[in-house]
């Protein structure tokens, strides 16, 4: 061995002693951890695995076929906004996979169980700067920017909460005409921002995902050609059911009028702001995009696409409660409001919003004295956040129906054991 490998092998030894590894094994784990790609996944012919996967238009995205391609490729479309990557990536650390158990359905099952019954085509579990486990299925690849749906919503409330603090809301309790004056005279004008954060504005919108429901109309008006103002489309929905924020109920609508008041009040594209304000910021690693309407509004109560690993890293920042490396990104009270619901908001509290969930500003909260919280999108779009422990699990998937609680009561549990198992002395 000549002396330059000698000296490559000791150092490495003593890499390897300060960080407690102490056996070849373990060492020949962590140097093989790292992303893992499969080019199948569960029922992966179905999703097209002997076509290549293949990518079909918006017209037929949704077809089982075309589903790993559309949630992978949402960007090629619809036109989007670009929202810029960091000029210096801030990268992970990486530790040998952890072994994980959870128990489901009385079985006891394996991370690898999971990839085979679910179709995930991602998954990235962090603990803090670390990334723990990563996997790609359905020949997906760390580059291929994922569909978020409704994790967008949340990142829209963490964009209302930073234009707060710039002083460019003047408050959440302001009514929306306030900002978006074409909305004046209508139900949702008069209606408070704080009552959109928490989906409870008290107008009628319908959301059940068959094609014929208020959500149904909205999606073909903005992403029709020509389509309408979203400001139009919006104000179509004008029958007040309840007051406002007194009656949790599920509305899109709700989310894009956020992002109507966020253009107005920020004077600039969405996606611009997201960048300046958190994307270049945290040191992601890959340009995001964010699917745009006729007149170019960003689409905010979904269709933002991102790399599994810059999702992760706006979960580190969630996780941390806004701040990142010692800086604050969004206002940590902020934070705490979003995920904690008050005394005087009982309607939002996991177990009466919904049978499990509770609902924050535009963000699920998990029951359980711990504060743990979600964003969720149709068809398994997951990032689960612990700031007790900084764990954070992203998920992506193409589950063939919009909704799936038998599929999403699955990932839960396996969250639950990774916070479990994980988590323990991290507290």
């Amino acid at each position: 061995m000549n002396t330059g490998a000698v000296r490559v092998t000791i150092i490495a030894m003593a890499m390897l002693a300060a960080s407690g590894i102490t056996s070849a094994q373990e060492a020949a784990k962590l140097s093989a951890a790292g992303p893992v790609f499969s080019n199948t996944g569960y029922d992966a012919n179905a999703y097209g695995a002997n076509e290549g996967y293949p990518l079909g238009t918006l017209a037929v995205g949704a077809e089982m076929r075309h589903l790993v391609a559309t949630y992978s490729h949402f960007d090629e479309l619809t036109p989007a906004h670009i929202v810029g990557r960091a000029a210096a990536a801030w990268s992970f650390q990486r530790a040998a996979e952890p072994e994980i158990y959870y128990s489901f359905r009385g079985e006891r099952r394996t991370i690898a169980d999971y990839l085979s019954r679910q179709p995930t085509t991602g998954l990235l579990l962090a603990r803090d700067d670390t990334i723990l486990y990563e996997h790609y299925q359905y020949a997906r690849s760390a580059g291929d920017r994922f569909l978020s749906q409704s994790m967008a919503k949340t990142i829209t409330a963490m964009l209302i909460g930073i234009a707060a603090a710039d002083g460019l809301i003047k408050s959440i309790d302001d009514d929306v005409a306030t900002y978006v004056t074409a909305l004046a005279g209508t139900e949702y004008g008069k209606t408070p921002i704080r009552a959109l954060l928490h989906m409870s504005s008290g107008v009628d919108f319908k959301e059940i995902y068959d094609g014929q429901d208020d959500i149904a109309r909205l999606g073909r008006d903005l992403f029709g050609r020509p389509g309408k103002a979203p400001e139009v489309s919006i104000a179509q929905f004008n029958t007040r059911v309840a007051p406002p924020d007194t009656r949790w109920h599920y509305a899109s609508s709700e989310t894009e009028i956020l992002g109507l008041v966020l253009r107005a009040a920020t004077g600039k594209p969405v996606a611009d702001y997201l960048s300046e304000k958190i994307w270049q910021r945290i040191g992601t690693e890959a340009d995001a995009s964010w699917a745009i309407d006729g007149t170019g509004q960003e689409v905010t109560f979904c269709c933002f696409n991102a790399v599994l690993r810059d999702y992760a890293r706006f979960g580190r920042l969630l996780a941390h409660d806004g701040m990142w490396n010692g800086r604050e990104i969004i206002s940590r009270q902020w934070l705490i409001d979003a995920t904690t619901v008050r005394s005087s908001d009982t309607y939002l509290a996991p177990g009466v919003a919904t049978k499990y969930y509770g609902y924050g500003y535009q963000v699920w909260l998990l029951p359980g004295a711990k504060r743990q919280f979600v964003l969720l999108g149709i068809r398994g779009q997951m990032i689960f956040v612990d700031p007790a422990t900084k764990l954070v699990m992203v998920h992506t998937a193409v589950r063939p129906k919009a909704v799936d609680t038998d599929a999403s009561a699955e990932t839960i549990a396996l969250w639950l054991a990774v916070v479990d198992q994980l988590g323990r002395g991290a507290r």
